[in-house]
This record gives structure tokens, C-alpha cells and sequence, in this order.
């Protein structure tokens, strides 16, 4: 744990990005397999344990307890809670580091043999194990240990910076060990060897390929270049994923990382017919006729069903329109240029002639000027822009810039009343970043979206010194606030929802700016909000 806590301590002081690989390349180097698989599945954002019965402690009794075990008055300890904004921060703090210092158990010990095997169980067994830790640790340890109960060992390393730091160290390929990393996995030894094994796996057979993501396109496209080394296309708004054929089977995989299998059968039974050995990018719509996707909220009303029957399959029917072709005949095509990858997908697609896989139709266009005129009827083609795509790119892992560019519709707005703040994460753990908004439903507001994105620091220590000398009401870690202050909302779409109260949801709600010329009531209403509903 020693050694944990300090590659914790060191990630959480640097800001640097090579000094946080330096450091995860020598924790790597120098940690025996058990402790390094537990730290890959920690900074790569795993869990300790579920949700529910199966938590070793939530945050009530995590609070509690260190209640007790400091001496502290309750309120003492929330007024602390309060002011430095983290729980497991603030325990850390407020408990006396031991007289003497314990031996060093490892990370695996403790999560394997100590924590793991009470999760779910009487909650004096948990708290013994959890106040034994407290009364041995050091504070540095005991701040890790702590993170791990309240699942917050946010350090401002990406999965994608781990990977690297290994890829460095073992001499593997990043695009190997993050194939290898894809969907569900158990951190252990053998987990760790056959990751950053030099040779093929039968494993590797069953995994997808990392995803290539595009960047948003901040400049004007004639930046670009010469239209036609580009690939035009709609930017579908469903869920990205990856079906793969191989072995008599089919799967599907979404950019989350989870299997879809049985959720989308009209898919997999499409699938059936393709050729083995093929692995296929696309995105999956609700569609039922013409050439307009059914919107998200359809789509949304499968995504947790996994084995939807007749009447949902009728109610929203699924297509997937597929982009790009990464694996046939059981070979690698991603680093074929994307022109020759295409054309084989055509063939593919063709060949196979079901319509609920069909090819992402390209937009013809000679002139940026032509392919901006496209993008102004996506709305309306319920899609969110243009894909741009270099014909000669290569299909890399994750968001590699210059290839491939999402050229979005501009957003819907809106002008909303700012109505409830909540402190933020990790490095905003002690501002109040998250923010609920409301607009008008004849003398009400009633809420409409949360956004925590779109203001500056200036801003938001501005906003965050108001909300806390003006709070109504507090709601555990919500505060109500009296309606003050207006701001302008973007977002992608608004669909009719049953389950919000407003009876709309609108899609990727940010803050688009802090309108200090408007006062509540110059917002908008609930009429103006459904007149943009699709």
C-alpha cells in the first residue's frame, strides 16, 4: 500500500504529463503483478465493488464512522465535509495518524483479504475492517484507502496515459494492450501477463478494436485542404459500436465497452450472413422508414433491455449504418488507407443486401462551400453534422487529431434560471460546479437540465462565493437557490420524455454563457422549449 500511495501522491502533485508517465512507468517496473493489476484497474477507473448491498461502505456510514473514531461532533465533521468538499480528503484529516508505524501490507492483501470479503455484509464486520485501517495507516495511505471505499481516486491520469506508461515498459504495442483492455476484466497476475504478453493470444480473437474518435473541427474547414482528399459524411446521433463476426458467431460492442449481445437481435441475425472474420464500424439508430432515424429517445427505450420482446422490437426498430471495415477474411485492415477500406465495406455491404446493415451514405460535394450548405439541412435529417474523414487516414485508437473531424450543426439554446448547485469532483470537489436550471411553466421554473461545463475560473469563483452566501435549502449535497441568475443553455436536441418532470430531456445540455443582461424573468418558457422538441 506504501508504494500505492506514493505513485498517488506523486500523480496528484504533478501536472506534467511526462513526469506521470515517468512516474507510472517506474510504479509499473518496481511493483510486484498482484499489487500492478489492482493499481491498472484503479487508474483506469474500476471499482472496488457494486452498487447497493455489494458497497464495503457507503458515504453515510463512512462519515459516520469517522464520527466515531475522531471524537469530533457531527457537525464538526460536516462543516469540514463542507469546506474541503472530498469525504474521503476530509477523514484522512481529521483521524491521527498511528503511534507506531505498522507493517506494509500490499494493495492486493487489503482489497482481496480484507475489504472484498466483507462487502455486502453485517455492517459491524465492515466497520471493524474499515477502523482497523484507520488506526494503522499512515495519512497518506489512509487518503488512498479512503478513495477506494468512496470510488473516488480521481488523479488526472487517462486510461490512455496508463496504457502508454505500460506499452513503454513492456515493449508491447499501445493498440495491442488497449484491445487487450476492452470490456470486462478481472485484475490479476495472470490478467497482467497475458496484457502485456509479445505474443498472439486465442484471446485476442474475442475482443474488439479500440475505437478511432474524431475531434470537434475548431477551425474553418477550408484549413483542410483540397475538398476531395476528404471524405464527407452525416454524424449519426445513436451508439457507436462495433459488430464483429468471427468464429460462427456474432457480437456487439458498444464504444462503452460492453457486449450488447441479445439486446439488438434483428442485428445479430442480419450479421449472420456476413462474411467470417469480419469486424465492422458503424452506429446503431432507431429506424423504421424512409431516410430520417427515429430520435435517441427511441433508441433509448432498448438500450437496457436485455431481451426485448415483440412489442418493443415493433415500437423501435433498429438499423445499423456502418462506416468503416477493420477486419475481413480474418485480416487487419486498419492501417489500409480509408479509401481502400470503404470500398471493401461497399462490397461487403452489397454482397450481404440487408437493409438493417446498410452503408453510410458519403455526401457529394465539390466545394467546402457545398458540404457547409449539407450541413445546414442536418437538423431536419435528424442527424448532429458532418463527418470529415482523410481518405488516406489509417484507423488509429482513440481521438488522434488531423484525420478524422466532427463538424457539428450549431447547438439549439435556450435561456434558463439557474435553480440548484452541487460541489463537483476531483479537483472541484470544493466548488459548487454542478448546476440544475430551469425555465418557465406559467409562474414556476421547473427543471429542464444540469450542466457543469462552459464557465471560466473567473466565473465559476464568482458563481461558487454567491451560491454559498445565498442558499435556501440544503438537500444532502444540494443547495436550492433563489432565482437570480440567467444563462444561456446549448444542446443538442429536445425529445418528449415520461420520465422527467418537465416532460422533455434535452441532449448534452453545456453552458453556453452567463447572461448578466437578462434578470428570470427575460427566460424562457416551457412552451418555447417544445417547440424544439422532435
Amino acid at each position: 500500500m506504501k508504494r500505492f500511495a506514493a505513485l498517488y501522491r506523486e500523480l496528484d502533485a504533478s501536472t506534467a504529463t511526462l513526469d506521470k508517465r515517468a512516474a507510472l512507468i517506474a510504479y509499473f517496473r518496481a511493483t510486484p503483478p498482484a499489487d500492478a493489476a489492482w493499481a491498472l484497474w484503479l487508474l483506469s477507473g474500476g471499482k472496488l465493488a457494486g452498487g447497493g448491498s455489494r458497497k464495503i461502505a457507503n458515504t453515510r456510514e463512512l462519515r459516520d464512522w469517522g464520527v466515531g473514531e475522531s471524537g469530533l461532533a457531527d457537525w464538526l465533521v460536516d462543516d469540514c465535509h463542507d469546506h474541503v468538499g472530498d469525504l474521503a480528503e476530509t477523514l484522512a484529516l481529521l483521524l491521527d495518524d498511528p503511534v507506531q508505524s505498522a507493517d506494509d501490507v500490499p494493495l492486493s492483501d487489503w482489497i482481496e483479504q480484507r475489504l472484498l470479503p466483507v462487502a455486502g455484509l453485517d455492517v459491524e464486520l465492515r466497520r471493524a475492517v474499515v477502523v482497523a485501517a484507520w488506526r494503522t495507516l499512515d495519512f497518506d495511505q489512509r487518503l488512498v484507502f479512503n478513495k477506494l471505499l468512496t470510488g473516488a481516486l480521481r488523479v488526472g491520469v487517462s486510461q490512455r496515459l496508463v496504457q502508454q506508461a505500460l506499452a513503454e515498459s513492456s515493449g508491447v504495442d499501445i493498440a495491442l494492450i488497449a484491445q487487450r483492455m476492452l470490456g470486462a476484466w478481472t485484475p490479476s497476475p495472470a490478467f497482467l501477463r497475458d496484457l502485456l504478453s509479445t505474443h498472439a493470444l486465442p484471446s485476442d480473437r474475442e475482443q474488439p478494436y479500440p475505437f478511432f474518435l474524431a475531434s470537434p473541427l475548431e477551425t474553418e474547414p477550408e484549413a483542410l485542404g483540397d475538398i476531395h482528399d476528404w471524405l464527407v459524411e452525416w454524424k449519426w446521433d445513436g451508439i457507436r459500436l462495433q459488430l464483429i463476426r468471427r468464429a460462427g458467431g456474432v457480437a456487439l460492442w458498444s464504444r462503452g465497452e460492453e457486449r450488447l449481445d441479445g439486446r439488438f437481435p434483428e442485428i445479430e441475425a442480419a450479421a449472420a450472413t456476413l462474411p467470417q472474420g469480419c469486424v465492422i464500424d458503424g452506429e446503431l439508430l432507431a429506424w423504421r422508414d424512409g431516410d430520417t432515424p427515429l430520435p435517441f429517445g427511441a433508441l433509448q427505450t432498448r438500450i437496457q433491455r436485455r431481451r426485448p420482446g415483440p412489442k418493443t422490437l415493433a415500437q423501435a426498430p433498429v438499423r445499423l449504418q456502418v462506416y468503416d471495415l477493420l477486419e475481413l477474411d480474418g485480416v487487419d485492415l486498419r492501417q489500409r488507407p480509408l479509401s481502400e477500406r470503404r470500398t471493401l465495406l461497399q462490397r461487403v455491404v452489397e454482397e450481404h443486401a440487408d437493409l438493417r446493415i446498410a452503408l453510410s451514405p458519403s455526401i457529394r460535394a465539390d466545394s467546402w462551400e457545398q458540404a457547409a450548405a449539407s450541413r445546414l439541412d442536418a437538423r431536419t435529417r435528424g442527424v448532429e453534422g458532418l463527418m470529415l474523414k482523410r481518405l488516406s487516414s489509417p484507423y488509429q485508437a482513440g481521438r488522434r487529431r488531423g484525420d478524422w473531424w466532427k463538424w457539428k450543426i450549431d447547438p439549439l439554446t435556450i435561456d434558463a434560471v439557474l435553480l440548484y448547485a452541487q460541489s463537483g469532483h476531483g479537483r472541484r470537489s470544493t466548488l459548487y460546479t454542478d448546476y440544475t436550471f430551469g425555465v418557465w411553466d406559467g409562474d414556476a421554473l421547473v427543471p429542464i437540465a444540469k450542466a457543469y461545463s462552459g464557465l471560466d475560473d473567473r466565473e465559476i469563483l464568482s458563481l461558487d462565493q454567491w451560491i454559498r452566501a445565498n442558499t435556501l435549502q440544503r438537500f444532502g449535497p444540494v443547495r436550492s437557490l433563489p432565482p437570480r441568475h440567467v444563462f444561456e443553455l446549448g444542446f443538442e436536441a429536445v425529445n418528449r420524455s415520461a420520465r422527467h418532470k418537465s416532460g422533455l430531456a434535452v441532449r448534452f445540455p453545456r453552458i453556453l454563457r452567463w447572461r448578466h443582461d437578462k434578470q428570470p424573468p427575460d427566460a424562457d418558457s416551457i412552451e418555447q422549449l417544445r417547440a424544439l422538441a422532435r
